[in-house]
C-alpha cells in the first residue's frame, strides 16, 4: 500500500531549500544562493573570500552545462528547464559509464526535483521541446578532466528518462512521512505512471523496511508486471528497475549505517 506524501509546506518553502540543500551531501548537489561579497571588506578577510571564491570555481566546473548558453552549478534547479537538462545529463552519464555514484546523483536530482514540486510529464514536456528545438546537452565532466563532447536528445532517452523519474518519485511515494517533503500538492506522477509502477516499487519498498532486504528475485517482480502491464521486461532491465528503487531507498531513507 502506497503512503503519498503530499504536502504543502509553503511556511517553511525558503528555510528548507537553504538548509537542506547547503547541508546534505547525499539528496542534495548544489546551494540555490549566490554568497555577495562587499566590496569593501578588510584585507585580511578580502584574501579569506578569494580562496573561498577560487574554491566554489573550482567545484562549479565539474558540472558545468551548457544548452545554448552555460548553467552553472548554482542555476541547476531555478527553472523546470534547467532541472530537465540537470536530471538529463545526470540519467546519460550513468548509461554512458555506469557505477553506484553516478546512480545516486542522478536520484539526488530526482529528489530535488520532487521536492521542488516537479512533475514527470513537465519535465518530459522541456526535453521534448528541447529536443525537438534541436538543443544540444554538454556530456558531464570528470575530474579535473574537460570535455567538449555535446549530442542532440533522441526520443527514447526521453522516455527512458522519464520512466526512471517516475520510478524515483513513486518510490519517495512509498516511503514512510515524512521522508521527503514536497512543496505543493500536485501529484508527481502522471495516473498511467503510477498504475503501471505502485505495485512494483511497493514490493521493493516492503521487502526494504519490513525484511531489511537489499534485492529481490527478479522473477517475483516479472510476476508483478504481468499482472499489471500484461507483459514482462527482460530480466536485466527488471534488475536495473530494482537497483534503482532499492538506490532511491538508501539515498531518501537509509536502514543501516553506512560502512
Amino acid at each position: 500500500m502506497l503512503t503519498v506524501a503530499l504536502s504543502s509546506c509553503q511556511g517553511h518553502m525558503e528555510m528548507n531549500v537553504l538548509q537542506e540543500t547547503t547541508n546534505s551531501k547525499s539528496m542534495h548537489l548544489n546551494p540555490l544562493i549566490h554568497t555577495k561579497f562587499h566590496h569593501s571588506c578588510p584585507q585580511n578577510f578580502s584574501n579569506q573570500l578569494k580562496l573561498q571564491s577560487f574554491s566554489h570555481q573550482i567545484t562549479s566546473r565539474r558540472w558545468l552545462c551548457r544548452s545554448q548558453d552555460s548553467i552553472s552549478q548554482e542555476n541547476e534547479y531555478r527553472s523546470s528547464r534547467n532541472i530537465a537538462i540537470s536530471l538529463f545529463r545526470r540519467y546519460r552519464n550513468f548509461v554512458d559509464r555506469g557505477g553506484g555514484d553516478n546512480l545516486k546523483e542522478f536520484i539526488s536530482a530526482g529528489v530535488n526535483a520532487y521536492e521542488l514540486g516537479c512533475t514527470d510529464e513537465g519535465l518530459r514536456k522541456e526535453l521534448t521541446d528541447m529536443k525537438e528545438s534541436g538543443v544540444e546537452i554538454d556530456a558531464m565532466q570528470t575530474y579535473g578532466g574537460n570535455t567538449g563532447l555535446k549530442s542532440n536528445i533522441i526520443s527514447q532517452e526521453v522516455d527512458e528518462c522519464i520512466m526512471w523519474l517516475s520510478i524515483v518519485f513513486i518510490t519517495i511515494l512509498c516511503t514512510p512521512l515524512p521522508t521527503v517533503v514536497r512543496w505543493l500538492s500536485s501529484p508527481p506522477v502522471s495516473e498511467e505512471m503510477l498504475i503501471s509502477w505502485k505495485g512494483f516499487c511497493a514490493i521493493i519498498a516492503n521487502a526494504y523496511y519490513m525484511r531489511g532486504m537489499a534485492w529481490l528475485p527478479v522473477k517475483t517482480l516479472q510476476l508483478e508486471q504481468m499482472a499489471v502491464m500484461g507483459r514482462a521486461e527482460e530480466p536485466s532491465l527488471v534488475a536495473s528497475r530494482m537497483r534503482l528503487v532499492f538506490s532511491t531507498l538508501e539515498v531518501v531513507s537509509p536502514q543501516w549505517p553506512r560502512v
